[in-house]
């Protein structure tokens, strides 16, 4: 078999050196950010980079205008203290979940074997004892809550970073366009570094810390591991639902009373949910994004962990090899690092038809650079043969073979990605077509965005199918979920050009509420164009990942608790796989019925003001913003219990009454209904966005002949992309949370299920 060309002292080391260096990259960021002051003070002089130079501009663009600063300030304070209330009072929920889910998960597990504290047959050698069920129990409660945390604190995290920086990129907007974008996608880069550093240093210290208990007994130890991914995956589940509930209660609520009913700009100062809509961006599209992808991050490597700790890894305790998963994301920090070097560094944004080219190459050179780096990985951390645990047998499998699993996946990524763009970006001709289909009003916009979503699906479906076959051919379920973490190790990369649009959308959004210059509004959304086709690809990449992710996991579910063939006809199977497709429409009315109730009272409110309020109209009176950020706060805590609860009880529910063959139906009927709906609703719902602006910015003859604002053709768009808005950044996204937080749950539970499980078959 051979032995790795690293050894393990170097694995020990440069793990946890990669993440502080992402930590102390994202930190040099945030320090370059903080330059651009909120305050009045005299700005320094610029230097010329970026398309701007002269003072006249200065005096222009009102770059001296010290009120407009202070404006900035307070509209971003405002932002800011509306997003950290919420994020803490949805905390203070989640966090009473999370202590009982812990509590839970103990008593569960470590009723296994009756709370013994006597060891039990290793899987791999029945001669040898391991680590009791007990000791399964209490560091699966523990890694679950440290998941939680970090899930929680990325999120946290996330949100503070992209409100300090809108306001600073609103007012670099003033000097050009290229200011104002490095401005936004550091920021965002401080994000996508600090969350994937975090997430590889909390899980390599968390593994370090829990093999000083079990020593030899790595499947124990890696078995208990995966509390870290349901950690983190659950907390992203409220965080995705409530975030998304929030921001569209008061998107849909500022757009139907504002932009068709008031005949009002977005983000006009007058409207009482602009407030609400700028926050709920931030605790959506950031925060609720930046849990997402830290939990498929967690589930993906706790996938490998676990398959590789029962292969041959495992069996000879090859450290270096056992880490390979997390090599391949330390790889993937100093490739992004590198990759975000050529956006802020050594190439400039000098003119707006330059901004989405500068995002997309990001996606390319972290593509190409990462495949090398795999190639590196590959061949100094694996022997050159090893055997992979598969379904009770070894499979013998070469380092190469290893490296085409994870690059298929990581190519696969970029394919959902650029197919993602082509059917969400208004540069092509499907969002063109949709947006010509509103010359016949609203109706002829709907069905064709419908169509869109739908035709969308195709190509993501068969990359992600063509990677499980060439992953599962060479390596078994851990070549699945290495490729899943191929598709994963340009998350900081992936997380920078997601943050990068809710910073720009709400640096738009302040430009309009200090009333700064159309020429620097033009220039906020043409970033903010191009940050939602990029937000559409990051939903692209979670989507595509999540479907990869849940598969390994239900692979590692499947030998945990010891079936041998989940065979569809099966009546036990079969149950499982229709009930388990209908889950995410189940689901997805649930979210989308919140969305909508909670849009109804804020569109009452809204209208409320209007005609209430004397003078708000003519911008005489101000509105009451509060009233509107507490309807979409308490509207989505309320509403996120009833969807999280869905997700979270089904596989306890199933696992216990039904069993685990039963259970085994549902995973999978979930995955494969869960992921098609996902893409098709976020694409479908991203066309509609860029339809409306397409319209709205008037960039080609075609666009002006269905203009200006206010035209029927430009509201029958404003009704689409309202009717979008859950469904690309609520309903959608939390889709790929539902089918990766089933399986991780289920493998947590696996060995409940297999001992106790199935109380209704057993009784019949």
């Amino acid at each position: 078999m051979g032995a790795a060309i690293l050894p393990d002292l170097a694995t020990e080391i440069l793990i946890p050196l990669c993440a502080l260096v992402g930590i102390a990259f994202s930190l040099i960021q945030w320090v370059l950010v903080s330059k651009v002051k909120l305050t009045t003070e005299k700005h320094a002089p610029v230097d010329g980079k970026n398309g701007f130079a002269e003072a006249l501009i200065e005096e222009e663009e009102g770059l001296n205008d010290h009120n407009v600063v202070a404006k900035c300030a307070e509209i971003q304070n405002a932002i800011s203290e509306g997003a950290t209330s919420f994020l803490f009072t949805e905390y203070q929920y989640v966090g009473i979940f999370m202590v009982a889910f812990a509590v839970l998960i103990f008593l569960f597990l470590g009723s296994v074997e009756g709370f013994s504290t006597k060891g039990q047959s290793c899987t791999y050698d029945s001669t040898k004892l391991c680590k009791p069920a007990l000791a399964t129990a209490v560091f699966s409660t523990i890694a679950f809550l440290l998941g939680a945390v970090t899930s929680v604190v990325s999120g946290f995290l996330g949100m503070k970073i992209a409100t300090y920086a809108n306001a600073r990129t609103t007012l670099e907007a003033r000097k050009g366009v290229g200011k104002a974008f490095i401005v936004a996608f550091r920021s965002g880069a401080v994000m996508g570094f600090l969350l994937a550093a975090n997430g590889l240093l909390v899980l390599y210290i968390t593994i370090n810390l829990f093999k000083l208990y079990y020593g030899d007994d790595w499947e124990g130890l890696f078995e208990a591991i995966t509390g870290y991914g349901l950690g983190g995956s659950s907390m992203a589940l409220f965080g995705r639902v409530a975030g998304g509930i929030y921001t569209k209660a008061a998107d849909v609520g500022a757009d139907l009373v504002g932009k068709v009913e008031r005949n009002i700009p977005e983000d006009d100062p007058r409207n009482p949910a602009v407030i609400a809509d700028n926050v709920g961006d931030n605790v959506g599209d950031i925060a609720g994004m930046g849990s997402d992808l830290f939990g498929s991050y967690a589930e993906s490597s706790c996938a490998a962990l676990v398959v590789a700790s029962i292969s041959s890894f495992g069996i000879t305790h090859d450290f270096t090899a056992m880490c390979y998963p997390l090599l391949i994301s330390s790889m993937g920090i100093l490739v992004c690092l590198l990759t975000t070097l050529f956006a802020t560094d050594f190439f400039e944004v000098k003119a707006v038809k330059e901004i989405e080219p500068a995002l997309k190459k990001q996606l390319v050179i972290s593509t190409v650079l990462m495949t090398v780096g795999i190639a590196i990985v590959s061949w100094v951390a694996l022997p050159s043969s090893f055997t992979i645990f598969n379904f009770g047998i070894q499979k013998e499998v070469k380092n190469w073979q290893l490296f085409l699993c994870v690059g298929v996946g990581l190519w696969a990524g970029l394919i959902i990605g650029f197919v993602t763009e082509y059917y969400t970006s208004n540069a092509y001709s499907p969002v063109q077509d949709v947006a010509d289909s509103c010359r016949t009003g609203a109706a002829t916009n709907v069905i064709f965005g419908l169509a869109l979503g739908y035709k969308s699906v195709i190509i993501p479906i068969f990359a992600i199918a063509i990677s499980i076959f060439v992953s599962f051919s060479f390596a078994a379920m851990y070549g699945i979920a290495m490729a899943a973490l191929g598709m994963l190790s340009t998350i900081a990369t992936g997380l920078a050009i997601d943050a990068y649009g809710p910073i720009s959308d709400n640096a738009g959004g302040i430009a309009e509420m200090a009333g700064m210059s159309h020429r620097i509004r033009e220039r906020t959304d043409a970033l903010d164009a191009a940050g939602n086709t990029t937000a559409a690809i990051g939903k692209g990449f979670a989507i595509g990942s999540a479907a990869l992710v849940s598969l390994a996991l239900f692979g590692a579910f499947v030998s945990r608790a010891a079936i041998s063939t989940v065979d569809v006809l099966t009546p036990k199977v079969f149950i499982g796989l229709i009930v388990g497709a209908m889950l995410p429409y189940w689901f997805s009315a649930m979210t989308m019925k919140s969305v909508g109730s909670a849009a109804l009272k804020m569109v009452e409110e809204v209208r409320r003001q209007f005609n209430t309020i004397p003078g708000l109209m003519e911008g005489t009176a101000k509105p009451d913003y509060a009233t509107c950020v507490k309807i979409s706060t308490d509207a989505s805590i309320k509403e996120m219990v009833a969807p999280g609860a869905l997700v979270m009880l089904t596989p306890l529910i199933v696992g216990i009454f039904f069993g685990v063959e039963t259970l085994s139906g549902v995973l999978a009927g979930s995955l494969v209904s869960g992921v098609q709906i996902a893409i098709s609703a976020s694409n479908t719902g991203g066309a509609w966005d860029n339809a409306k602006k397409y319209i709205e910015a008037g960039a080609s003859e075609h666009a002006r002949s269905l203009g200006p604002k206010g035209s029927d053709p430009h509201k029958a768009a404003v009704i689409g992309d309202t009717v979008g808005d859950p469904l690309k950044d609520t309903s959608g996204p939390a889709l790929n949370i539902l089918i990766k937080l089933m399986a991780v749950e289920s493998l947590v539970f696996a060995p409940f299920f297999a001992t106790h499980g199935g109380l209704l078959f057993k009784i019949l």
